[in-house]
């Protein structure tokens, strides 16, 4: 993929509330710790309930282990794997043994969130960055009660933080905190109503705005020595060359892909004139979108980018599902349960999967 893509995006009117996965302020000045317990209790009751029985019974297929733990001992029997045979038993039984293995079912997951500025866009009261901070709550949560090890590096303005991977409801409720705490910090200050209808954000110079991916990868490269299960929920509106850091870090770890998109951002409504703006450099334009030409051209922009994006992930070998803000959580991890089936089942493996939105 050439040049960096441009983050487009119709300026949000002034009406739009955050979505529910909290990014602005909480109503009522609630302590950051209380955001995060009411983001996780509102997982819990609309979502985890709902997927319980299905999560726990497709637990060990959806987040398997890296390691195998020796079980026991038997004697050989007719088609038994000969490479398992014990030799040094074999020798002193005299009768060919063969060593039996249980999988290490421990799961040490990693969320790398992008929240830069393009992640703010929603076209309905749900924006991408409610999405993403509701899927790695769900995942985690679904992890974390398993005695699994979860930890996040965020990427917010430039800079990513790092939240060592840790066990516990505690850690849990520390890492929807601080994925809070990130959102805020980026958010541009909003300058005075334009009309009373259209709001502007303060333009950002492109050198502070503008995202590269290959920051966040890098510092998961340099961060996980361990091998782990690395979700990364991005839109992927970055400077180029993220795709081969992706691939390299592949290598040593199983990554899900997580592209977060809004349907604005696929095909644009006759909605006459409006305001666009460049989401990571503040750049605003006048575009008519009663064009029926530019409307057309917006579209297949989109498509060769989806496109891009899906090769990209392809030769990088990982997995990708695509999330849309107008598809609910449960849908979407029903998708995501079905992705992971398909990919337990590739003998060798050597092949991505994508599963998209609807």
């Amino acid at each position: 993929m050439s040049g960096s893509p441009r983050a487009l995006s119709v300026v949000a009117r002034d009406d739009a509330p955050s979505g529910p996965g909290a990014g602005g302020r909480a109503p009522g000045g609630r302590a950051p710790g209380d955001r995060a317990s009411a983001v996780l209790r509102r997982i819990e009751w609309t979502v985890l309930r709902r997927l319980d029985g299905i999560l726990h019974g497709d637990y060990r297929t959806l987040f398997r282990g890296f390691g195998l733990d020796l079980a026991d001992l038997r004697e050989y029997v007719p088609n038994d794997d000969v490479r398992h045979i014990d030799w040094n038993v074999t020798a002193r039984m005299q009768t060919p043994y063969v060593r039996e293995f249980q999988e290490d079912r421990e799961v040490a997951a990693w969320f790398l969130v992008d929240l830069s500025a393009s992640i703010d866009f929603g076209s309905s009261p749900v924006r991408k960055r409610d999405v993403a901070i509701d899927l790695a709550t769900v995942l985690a949560q679904a992890l974390s009660r398993h005695g699994n090890r979860i930890g996040a590096l965020l990427y917010a303005g430039g800079r990513v933080e790092v939240v060592p991977a840790r066990s516990g409801r505690r850690h849990l409720l520390r890492i929807i905190d601080r994925m809070l705490a990130a959102s805020d910090a980026r958010q541009a200050a909003p300058v005075p109503q334009r009309g009373g209808f259209w709001r502007r954000r303060r333009p950002v110079p492109p050198s502070v705005a503008s995202t590269d991916l290959q920051c966040l990868l890098a510092q998961a490269r340099a961060a996980v020595a361990r091998r782990s299960v690395m979700f990364l929920l991005s839109d992927f509106i970055s400077e180029p060359g993220w795709e081969k850091p992706l691939a390299a870090l592949a290598r040593r770890h199983e990554i899900i892909a997580v592209r977060l998109v809004d349907p604005l951002e696929v095909a644009l409504p006759d909605l006459g004139m409006v305001v666009m703006q460049d989401a990571e450099s503040g750049e605003q334009m006048f575009v008519d979108t009663h064009d029926k030409a530019f409307r057309r051209r917006f579209a297949q922009a989109a498509a060769d980018r989806d496109a891009a994006l899906c090769d990209a992930f392809a030769r990088a070998g990982v997995d990708a599902l695509e999330l849309s803000t107008a598809e609910p959580i449960d849908e979407a991890l029903l998708r995501f349960i079905r992705l992971r089936k398909a990919r337990a089942r590739l003998a060798g493996g050597g092949s991505s999967w994508r599963w998209r939105a609807p």
